[in-house]
């Protein structure tokens, strides 16, 4: 797209505006959706979105943190980079939340903030904040700009940093002098990272020994996390592990990497994992880690993780390696490369059929389990009606606690990137904003946000997004009005002292919908889930559905806080 020219130089040379340039270069990178709030600081770049007849699509969301958490949802389900915009000082600090939740998650974003004018930066302007500072423990990279003329290159750089290596988000901070000055037109964006130079490709010596050690294994176990799915590496996996006929295990990110309903699929492991996943990574000879960061939610006890294992560990972050487990098997490598080298190895296939036999029966005899009360609905068995009337297809989002691992235990994810929740931080107020960027990402596509009573608030301003645009996403409320999670960690570790985790208060969420314009329904039986489910599902509208679950549900089984994932708790009787 050409740049119109607002004057011209007596050479004839084209003279734009800072934000003339930074419009071009996001066009250059192929950027669709913008999510952003304007603001004093960003006034230059907004006008030149609307001089440019708005040349991606702009979605104003209600709240920086919303703008930034649709973004993370936008980036999961697509894997392209989410590109936010947020004016300078209380703009920018509202964006910090979700830019760390990016960078734990590793999750590809560009985030453009606006500064005050260079001159007087420095001085506690107003709407200053010193967003380098801020932002340079939570990012893979930041600029702040300093010359118009750099903007193209700055752009493609940040798009290549994020998109590269192990994503993470890139902060670009504009000076208002900067984004609103006059300058040459400058078309270079040569990127000049001679420091940034990502192994991707894995060391095939690396990959001899850990072809030896699988031909060598009685217990082998493998464990996929969010890597394989950023590096979009799921048929890869499916078609590694059904050859050597390798017992899987996920991360809580890693879901829908792997099919859930596979037979060699043993399920979530870590704290809220499955008996069979936690018992067979614990009795493991062999566990092959490819892209899993070892966080502690999974590991537990690290003396008692796998203590019997021989541990090969394939990640594209270098630093992730022997961070956490002592890692026998080294290998630096994009998830995909690797699956991709390894199969186009000569393998023999290992003797393990005792070791499959005995995982199949375990996972028969030890299942996620509830208990079902008439007199309200089980949130495990809604969960599952959920997945058998969308047919195991829709995009889940969630925020955190105890609806989220419910999510995780009980929809059962075929699909890769269909998985869109906050794991590293667990950032509550995450579901809602992210099931908008993934709808927008793939409207075709049903997207169900999962939502407890408390997270839904944080951001409940986001349903006047969902309204305008009438984006059909399917809003479910798992009301305990409780912070549940909190609620049950107090009741199994501080004597059933309930401090300030109960709700004496919630608003009436229906009638919210109405005042947002979106259809409303509050259930309370179990009688009435499947009626409902089907007219939520044949709507085609946003809808919202209070669901009352009793306040005293647990998540189970559970692996305590120091305990081993041999320890596990509320294991099925």
């Amino acid at each position: 797209m050409a740049v119109k020219a607002s004057q011209r130089s007596e050479v004839g040379k084209e003279f734009v505006t800072g934000a003339d340039l930074l419009i071009e270069a996001l066009v250059e990178a192929e950027v669709e959706k913008v999510f952003g709030y304007p603001g004093g600081a960003v006034l230059p770049i907004y006008d030149a979105m609307f001089r440019h007849d708005f040349p991606f699509e702009h979605i104003l969301c209600r709240h920086e943190q919303g703008s930034i958490h649709a973004a993370e949802g936008y980036a999961r389900v697509t894997g392209k980079p989410g590109v936010v915009l947020a004016t300078s000082g209380p703009g920018a600090t509202n964006l910090i939340t979700g830019i760390t939740d990016a960078m734990m998650d590793s999750l590809p974003l560009v985030i453009i903030t606006g500064q005050v004018a260079q001159g007087v930066i420095g001085t506690d302007a107003f709407q200053e904040a010193d967003v380098m500072g801020l932002t340079t423990p939570i990012t893979k990279y930041n600029y702040q700009v300093h010359d118009a003329r750099e903007l193209p290159r700055i752009i493609n750089e940040a798009f290549y940093i994020a998109t590269t290596g192990r994503p993470g988000p890139v902060l670009i901070d504009i000076p208002k002098n900067i984004s609103a000055e006059m300058t040459f037109a400058n078309t270079d964006n040569t990127i000049n990272l001679p420091g940034y130079q990502p192994t991707v490709e894995p060391n095939v010596m690396q990959l001899q020994k850990l072809v030896h050690l699988l031909e060598e294994a009685e217990r082998p176990i493998l464990l996929a996390g969010a890597g394989v799915l950023l590096a979009d590496g799921a048929d890869l996996l499916l078609q590694f592990t059904e050859r050597h006929e390798l017992p899987v295990v996920n991360t809580l990110l890693g879901l829908g990497s792997f099919p859930g309903e596979h037979e060699l699929f043993l399920g979530m492991g870590g704290m809220h994992g499955t008996y069979t996943a936690n018992m067979a990574i614990y009795e493991a000879d062999l566990l092959i880690n490819i892209g899993a960061r070892f966080d502690d939610r999974l590991t537990g006890k690290v003396a008692n993780f796998a203590p019997g294992a021989k541990v090969v560990h394939i990640d594209i972050d270098p630093a992730e390696i022997g961070k956490i487990i002592r890692t026998e098997v080294p290998i630096v490598a994009d998830a995909k490369k690797a699956l991709q080298a390894l199969l186009e190895m000569d393998v023999k296939k290992p003797q393990i059929s005792e070791w499959l036999t005995k995982l199949m029966a375990s996972k028969v005899n030890n299942p996620y389990w509830y208990n079902r009360n008439d007199e309200t609905i089980s949130p495990q068995w809604l969960i599952e009606q959920m997945h058998e009337a969308s047919d195991g297809k829709a995009i889940i989002t969630t925020d955190v606690g105890q609806h989220q691992m419910w999510a995780a235990q009980f929809y059962l994810f075929n699909n890769p990137h269909n998985w869109v929740t906050s794991g590293g931080l667990g950032t509550m107020g995450f579901g809602l904003p992210a099931a908008i960027g993934a709808q927008l990402g793939r409207p075709d596509d049903l997207v169900i946000s999962i939502v407890g009573d408390g997270g839904f608030q944080m951001t409940i301003q986001e349903l006047a997004v969902i309204s305008e645009r009438k984006l059909p996403i399917k809003i479910f409320i798992i009301n305990n009005e409780a912070l549940g999670m909190v609620r049950q960690w107090q009741e199994e570790f501080h004597g059933e002292r309930y401090s300030s985790s109960l709700f004496t208060q919630n608003p009436d969420f229906l009638k919210l919908a109405e005042g947002y314009g979106i259809k409303s329904v509050l259930v309370h039986k179990e009688k009435d889930v499947p009626a409902v489910l089907e007219e939520v599902f044949d709507y085609d509208g946003p809808v919202l559905v209070d669901f009352r679950i009793d306040w005293k549900e647990k998540v189970m089984p559970m692996v305590a806080p120091g305990k081993g994932i041999n320890e596990m708790v509320g294991v099925k009787p």
